[in-house]
């Protein structure tokens, strides 16, 4: 499959004819556990995610704010490896051939992994698109080239210091969408500025056919509809993390109702985004 005809184009076609933006939430792969993590990750589309990108744990993930760390430390201590990463994906797409699932972390459990073998079984398992954070645009014959050429998207990050002699780079071998990060700094601290967002947005179209999906700073539904009306989509991460933290008991277990709340919570964020354009 090309990354021109994939689940991820698919999908933001679909939005494009709806007249919606999408919901893009994120969850770290085997947290709490895998079992729950299991439960939620199924559970993500029915409550109206369009888009899923689900966490590589790492011991060092340098761009991510305290709530996502905590969720890869989890996950870590729950047994979760690549290996299992790809099997969560390989089982959810037992139930759901459609919905886009996106890979996020960092490039060390990949290349401890092996490239080609990892690009194999991502694909055998139906993942769609890999954001790597840490492997900049220079770095593109190492995982950004092989990836494209097996049919996985390969997405980058633009941010507010992405400036005009940047922004090149950062897009030419970018495909699936744009994730515009809305603030400087790490996962789940401060929120965005609706206007900032929306000029930005537009500089990033200015240079792009791709979507462009906005994240970073978003806990609330009211901030997913501001998102969702001038980007693509909204992604959502830390404070469905958040989320699932607030369900555990005080040795780290999840407690009854966990997977339900979660996935309760997701509904109002896509509730918000639904409604966000009328």
């Amino acid at each position: 499959m090309s990354t021109e005809s994939g689940r991820i184009a698919k999908r933001f076609a679909a939005l494009k004819a709806e007249g919606r933006a999408g919901l893009v939430t994120f969850i770290t792969a085997g947290d709490p556990d895998l079992e729950t993590c299991r439960a939620l990750l199924d559970g993500l589309p029915a409550a109206g995610a369009d888009l899923i990108e689900l966490g590589l744990p790492f011991s060092d993930p340098m761009a991510d704010g305290p709530a996502i760390q905590a969720a890869s430390l989890r996950a870590l201590h729950a047994g979760t490896t690549a290996r299992k990463t790809l099997d969560l994906v390989r089982g959810f797409r037992t139930k759901d051939a459609d919905t886009p699932v996106i890979l996020m972390g960092y490039y060390n459990p990949i290349h401890a992994y092996g490239v080609d073998r990892f690009l194999a079984d991502a694909v055998a398992a139906g993942v769609d698109g890999l954001i790597i954070v840490d492997l900049p645009p220079e770095e593109d014959e190492e995982l950004c080239i092989p990836a494209l050429k097996a049919g996985v998207n390969f997405i980058r990050l633009a941010t507010p210091t992405t400036d005009e002699k940047r922004l090149p780079a950062v897009l030419q071998n970018t495909s699936g969408f744009v994730y515009y990060v809305s603030i400087a700094g790490i996962t789940g601290t401060a929120s965005a500025d609706n206007a900032a967002v929306a000029g930005a947005v537009d500089r990033l179209k200015s240079h792009t056919d791709l979507p462009v999906a906005v994240g970073f700073g978003i806990k609330t539904p009211e901030q997913a509809a501001n998102i969702a009306r001038v980007a693509d989509a909204a992604v959502v991460g830390s404070a469905i993390v958040t989320r699932i933290a607030d369900g555990l008991d005080a040795a780290g277990k999840a407690r009854p109702g966990l997977v339900e709340d979660v996935l309760g919570f997701v509904r109002d964020l896509a509730a918000g985004v639904r409604r966000a354009r009328g």
